[in-house]
């Protein structure tokens, strides 16, 4: 099975802040000329090979349920192709003190079947793997990287944060799209190439997924996506640990808050234990007083 878990549909568009007037893109309709074009792109994709792929609605900034529309949810399904829906927040410095990813919208976030954040500055990078990373029903799924817009990335990749998201069951994503994008600067190009291999490096190979990312036109089959994944300078053998992860993302997005609600109930039970254990010691102590 292949997979591409980031197909962007529609334009990204402006998160609005509470009290301020809402965004005009939210409330774009979906048209039934927006669905022909849509089901082209997705003719390619399955010709390509592909059989899961995630249709990616993007916002900036910060996520405002009373302003916010998914548009993904009138998306036709098909018949050839397992589709998902992903939400991803490209997190910028009206994100640091916070961007929507509270338990007040856990309902209207639950439409999405993937998460997926894009940190722009060194504080939202560190909350999006030491703190939105955490198993619930409102975590991150992906954390992704702006790849071709400089050459080095505006944070520094520290080995210890990467882990801690890793451990949590996040995976970081590579949109190859600014490789074989036409018209794409040779600039933006090496820009890729540096800071791809950079993110790879530390990494390791692990935790890391591959996808698109791009539009009409900017897709490539899965064998030529593998050539690509071998480029930056990454073994042969970690390739395989992409297409792991891919699968971990698309098939189990719903298990990481049962799991983490497991883990609480498992902690609540140890400490009724050890509460249970203080009473018994408190009532001994009384007795030999007595």
């Amino acid at each position: 099975m292949y997979f591409d878990l980031n197909v962007p549909v529609g334009p990204v568009t402006e998160g609005s802040k509470k009290g301020k007037a809402p965004a005009v893109a939210s409330d774009v309709e979906w048209s039934e000329r927006d669905q022909g074009a849509l089901d082209a792109r997705l003719d390619v994709l399955a010709h390509l090979g592909y059989t899961v792929v995630a249709l990616n609605q993007t916002i900036r900034g910060v996520f405002n349920p009373a302003t916010h529309k998914n548009t993904l949810l009138k998306i036709r399904p098909r018949t050839d192709l397992t589709i998902l829906r992903r939400l991803t927040i490209i997190l910028t410095e009206d994100s640091e003190k916070g961007f929507g990813l509270v338990n007040g919208n856990t309902e209207i976030l639950k439409s999405y079947d993937i998460i997926a954040l894009c940190p722009t500055t060194a504080t939202t990078f560190s909350l999006a793997c030491l703190t939105h990373s955490v198993p619930s029903p409102i975590a991150a799924h992906i954390i992704t990287f702006d790849l071709h817009s400089a050459p080095r990335l505006p944070f520094f990749l520290k080995l210890s944060t990467l882990k801690v998201a890793v451990k949590n069951g996040a995976v970081f994503e590579i949109p190859y799209f600014p490789i074989v994008k036409r018209g794409m600067g040779d600039k933006a190009r090496r820009n890729w190439w540096s800071t791809a291999k950079e993110v790879v490096r530390v990494l390791g190979g692990k935790g890391l997924i591959f996808a698109g990312g791009g539009y009409e036109g900017d897709v490539r089959g899965a064998k030529d996506v593998i050539n690509l994944l071998v480029m930056p300078e990454q073994p042969v053998e970690q390739v395989h640990s992409q297409s792991e992860a891919a699968t971990h993302v698309a098939a189990e997005q719903g298990t990481r808050s049962k799991k983490r609600a497991l883990e609480d109930d498992q902690e609540l039970e140890q400490d009724e234990a050890q509460e249970k254990k203080k009473k018994k010691k408190r009532k001994g102590k009384q007795k030999e007083v007595e």
